[in-house]
């Protein structure tokens, strides 16, 4: 297939939430306490709620910025893309990039939202609900067709959890952003009881759970001293401990249409995991009594979970061994990891290189986004205008070249050593707890 002729649907996007997003969404009782994007004297913009201060942080806003800008350093909106949080420039980048979609994941308020879960529930859900409500209503619907809307949970309460899936439900919304480890943040864990209520409404309005990578703040290194290499090329293998403790956990048996997405994992691993899922069950069903109704862990995986990546090759090349219908595409937009606005390149090249099918491609980068999502995006735009080549020539006089945006340059050594200070800050924190 040309590049010029995929479709392109992301499933794993990030906002870099505007200042203004909590105007007139709160109840007036709650306005003078609602979260404020508050300018720092060293020129970096971070959200202050209560007593809590949350930086945008350089690698999750990188898109057109030269690799010397990457780090940890907190910044200033004039310093990211303006695509990163206005929703008119983000949509001329993802026309730039040939991208249909995106489903866009949250920033400051933790991707289970746990920055919301306060001693006052009433304030905790209004909070939720006017972040819900202006994804929905604002960034969604400025552009019919090129979001999935994607709800923030009730982290706090199982019940009122299913209650906002609900409500949501009603105004188009089938995504729940949740965390990949709820006992890592003092709830329930998935084996428990607790969460049936949430399950329940997730069947009931076709709605997938999305467990994101590190939303639980979980780090994944071996020590404080070692190098940010290591925390990077391990990010993706906190899903796998999801994917297992999910695969493993009743509501997988109880609810047959439960749907789970495992976002920005990655798929390069999940053969083996299935390989290892189906022996652990043949050689240990039979004392830890584990009954899946005479199928394979394998094959209960294939009917629950949908899996996506960036470029992945090896995930690419062994696709039908983790099930061509269980695979989606991401761009991870405006994170390090993306490959805006190259991705039609850089998914053609290991496409040809593995010698996929047309419908197998249609699959991976778009198809299977939709019907997991139950998402339209052709309600609004014509097919013949949703493909990478038209979606460019629309959008072909905007800029997408590389430019530096920091206001200062840091050494590269005082960047390592400012990630260093802050995993030691992050693990006492931890181990506080």
């Amino acid at each position: 297939m040309d590049k010029n002729d995929m479709i392109l649907v992301s499933v794993d996007d990030h906002i870099i939430e505007p200042p203004d997003m909590f105007a007139n969404r709160l109840p007036a009782r709650y306005a003078d306490e609602a979260p404020r994007l508050v300018h720092m004297d060293n020129g970096a913009d971070m959200w202050k709620f209560r007593d809590r201060v949350i930086p945008n942080v350089a690698l999750n806003a990188v898109a057109g910025r030269p690799k010397e800008e990457y780090g940890l350093d907190p910044e200033g909106l004039d310093e990211i893309r303006p695509g990163c949080y206005d929703v008119h420039e983000r949509v001329k980048d993802m026309n730039a990039g040939g991208v249909l979609a995106q489903m866009n994941f949250p920033s400051f308020p933790g991707f289970a939202a746990r920055l919301f879960a306060t001693e006052d529930s009433d304030f905790s859900l209004a909070l939720v609900q006017a972040y819900n409500d202006w994804h929905i209503e604002e960034w969604c619907g400025a552009y019919p067709g090129r979001f999935i809307p994607m709800a923030l949970p009730v982290i706090w309460d199982a019940e009122l959890c299913a209650q906002e899936v609900r409500r949501v439900s009603k105004k188009g919304v089938h995504a729940l952003t949740f965390t990949e480890n709820p006992a890592a943040l003092g709830y329930p864990s998935f084996h428990d009881d607790y969460w049936n209520p949430l399950w329940e409404a997730l069947v009931e309005t076709n709605t997938v759970l999305n467990v994101h990578i590190g939303s639980s703040g979980k780090l994944s290194i071996p020590a404080t001293d070692s190098p940010p290499d290591v925390m990077i090329t391990l990010q993706p293998m906190n899903i796998v401990s999801a994917a297992a403790d999910l695969l493993w956990s009743n509501p997988i048996k109880r609810y047959a249409d439960l749907k789970i997405g495992l976002s920005e994992g990655g798929t390069g691993w999940i053969p083996y995991f299935l390989q290892r899922a189906d022996r652990t069950f043949d050689m240990h069903a039979t004392w830890t009594l584990q009954d899946f109704g005479g199928k394979l862990p394998s094959e209960v995986f294939r009917e629950h979970f949908l899996t996506c990546f960036i470029s992945d090759p090896i995930g690419v090349r062994l696709r039908n061994e983790i099930g061509i219908d269980n695979i989606a595409w991401e761009m991870d937009y405006p994170h390090s990891d993306s490959m805006w606005p190259g991705a039609p390149e850089e998914l053609s090249a290991v496409f040809t290189a593995e010698h996929v099918p047309d419908d197998e491609i249609d699959k991976m980068t778009y198809r299977n986004a939709l019907e997991w999502y139950s998402f339209d995006p052709f309600r609004h735009i014509p097919r013949d205008a949703a493909t990478v080549g038209a979606l460019r020539a629309a959008s072909a006089d905007h800029d997408v070249s590389i430019k530096a945006r920091s206001h200062q340059q840091r050494a590269a050594a005082d960047k390592l050593a400012a990630f260093k200070s802050q995993i030691e800050a992050a693990t006492a924190h931890t181990a506080t707890r």
